[in-house]
C-alpha cells in the first residue's frame, strides 16, 4: 500500500524558495518517494498561507501569492474539517491537556473556563497543528513538518510524522 503524506505550511516555503538551506532537502524527500504517493495538504494550511500573504509586507506579497497559487494548483482539493477531525482534535487535545496543562487552579472550573487558561504554549502546540495533527490521524497520513511537537508526539503515538526540511 502507498503511504500518503499530509504537508504542513513550511513544506511549502522550503520547497518553493530556493534560497531556503531546506529547499534542497524537502526536494529530494519529494522525489524519493513512489509517483502515485498521495500528497495532500490541508484548508488550514490555506488558511495560515491566506494569512501569510495579507500580512506580508510589499515585498513580500508576490512571492507569497505565489505559494498561495502554487498550493491552490498542486493540491486543488484540500483536506477539510469534518465532524470526525473534531473528534480527532478532542482526544489529542484532552490528551495533551491530561499531562501537560498546569495542574494548579483547574479544580471546579467548568469545561468551557477550561478553553483559555491552556494556552498552546502549555500544551507545546500551536492550534492550527493541532487540527493538521488531527486530520492526518484521521486519514492515516504521515505529516510532514518541520514543527518538532514534541509534547503531541508523546500522547499521539501512532500520529507519523518525517521531517523533510532534514537531508
Amino acid at each position: 500500500m502507498i503511504q500518503g503524506y499530509l504537508l504542513d505550511t513550511n513544506i511549502f516555503e522550503y520547497w518553493l524558495n530556493p534560497s531556503r538551506k531546506e529547499h534542497t532537502a524537502v526536494l529530494s524527500h519529494r522525489n524519493k518517494l513512489h509517483p502515485d504517493s498521495p500528497l495532500r495538504t490541508s484548508v488550514i494550511v490555506l488558511g495560515e498561507v491566506s494569512y501569510g500573504h495579507q500580512v506580508a509586507p510589499t515585498q513580500y506579497q508576490a512571492y507569497t501569492k505565489q505559494v498561495l497559487d502554487f498550493i491552490k494548483n498542486e493540491f486543488p482539493i484540500p483536506l477539510l474539517i469534518q465532524p470526525s477531525t473534531a473528534q480527532v482534535y478532542g482526544m489529542l487535545r484532552a490528551a495533551l491537556f491530561e499531562k501537560y496543562a498546569p495542574k494548579k487552579k483547574l479544580d471546579g472550573l467548568r469545561p468551557e473556563q477550561l478553553i483559555d487558561p491552556v494556552t498552546s504554549k502549555s500544551l507545546g502546540i500551536q492550534e492550527n497543528d493541532l487540527w493538521i495533527s488531527a486530520q492526518a490521524l484521521e486519514h492515516n497520513l504521515v505529516l510532514v513538518t518541520n514543527d518538532w511537537m514534541k509534547h503531541l508526539r508523546s500522547v499521539a503515538t501512532d500520529l507519523k510524522v518525517e521531517n523533510w526540511a532534514l537531508s
